[in-house]
Formats: structure tokens, sequence, C-alpha cells
């Protein structure tokens, strides 16, 4: 008996890991065409029922979970052996294969999720708990998708030795700032119903604190 019940539960994961090369894809499109009207299905799914959520596409954190996945295999594939992964400096001593450091990149793009998350809730009137945080969190789960597959390939190209890479890999990078920066701007915009300019505050502050933070923990591996 329990051998069926375990047969069943494969089964299960089985075609949910499956489906992702379907819907993974699939949310990637719907993100890059319309930002805000998929941040705002990220929120509005969380009302329904647990089962009857994200049937269309991928749920949030999986989406930004695979997208980093996505990224650490192919600059593996492209590149080899990340330097941290071989660096024995500092905190990268704690990094020694490529599994520590998907989870690593992982807590470093969910930086940017959560600070502009909760720069929204503490622009709000609502108080910051688990409960108003998960909505504004899981929206920009979305949002930073394209974000981090342009930054991770821009940052990869940049780091070669031929210069149209580089100009390439700082072009990408670019483009994912001004692409997750009009969203954010949009965004809070629509959120807190507030003017363009007080959004565009609110989002450079929100973004200038994750890249700080981010650039602060990753000296820490280098």
């Amino acid at each position: 008996m329990n051998f069926v019940l375990w047969l069943n539960s494969l089964d299960e994961l089985l075609y949910e890991l499956m489906s992702w090369l379907v819907f993974f894809p699939i949310t990637l499109w719907r993100i890059v065409r319309h930002p805000l009207a998929t941040m705002r299905y990220a929120e509005e799914q969380l009302l329904l029922e647990r089962k009857r959520q994200y049937r269309e596409t991928v749920s949030p954190p999986i989406m930004l979970i695979l997208t980093v996945v996505a990224v650490d295999g192919l600059g593996i594939a492209i590149d080899g052996a990340n330097p941290i992964v071989t660096s024995k400096r500092g905190l990268a001593g704690l990094v020694d294969d490529n599994t520590t450091l998907l989870l690593l990149r992982l807590v470093l793009f969910g930086l940017f999720a959560l600070v502009l998350a909760s720069r929204k809730v503490n622009r709000s009137a609502e108080p910051l708990n688990r409960d108003t945080l998960k909505p504004p969190f899981y929206a920009q789960c979305y949002a930073i998708s394209p974000f981090a597959i342009l930054v991770s390939g821009g940052t990869s190209m940049v780091s070669h030795h031929q210069l149209p890479l580089q100009v390439a890999g700082v072009g990408a990078i670019a483009a994912a700032l001004l692409f997750y920066g009009v969203v954010e701007i949009r965004w809070l915009s629509r959120e807190l119903s507030q003017s363009l300019p007080r959004s565009f505050l609110d989002a450079s502050i929100g973004m200038v604190t994750s890249i700080v933070l981010t650039i602060g923990l990753g000296l820490l591996f280098h």
C-alpha cells in the first residue's frame, strides 16, 4: 500500500516537473510582454484556494528559482566552473560546489524582491507583517525574473576578454536596469496611487538599497 502511494506521489511530482518546461517560457513571455498585469495576477491568485492558484503559469517563487537554475546552468555550460567555486578567499571557501553557488545567487536576486516588496508595504497604510509582505513579494518574484536573466548573462559577457562581448554585456545589464526600473516605477505608482516622480524616488531607493546589499554580500565571497 505504501509503495502504491509512493508511486502516486511520484506521478504527481513528475508531471509537475515536466509541466514547468511548458509553463516556464509562457510565464516569462507574459512577464516581459505585460509585466504589471502579471504582477497583479501574482497577487490576485493568492486570494484563491491553494489548489486553484497559478493554473496558467509557474508560481512566482518557483519562477524565480527556475530562472536562477537556468542562468546558472547556462553559465556553467558556457564558462565552466565559476571563480567563486574555485576560490578559497573570504567566504568563498563556503561555496565549494555549484549547488551552494545556486543558493547564493537565489539569495542575491531574492534580496531585490524582498527590498522592493518591503518598500511598497512601508509606503502604504498597512503594517509590515507576513500577510502584507507576501503579495508584493510574489509580484516581485515575477518582475525580477527577466532582470536576473539579463544581469546574469551580461555579467558573464563582461568577464570575457573580447571587447564586443564586453560591450554586449554592459548593454544587457543596462537593459535589465532600465526594464526593472520602469516596471517598479509604474508598479509603485499604481499600487500606492501616487505620482510618477514619487514612485521614481521610491523605486530608486529600493533598487539602490538592493544593489548595495548585493554588492556588499558579493564582495564577501571574493
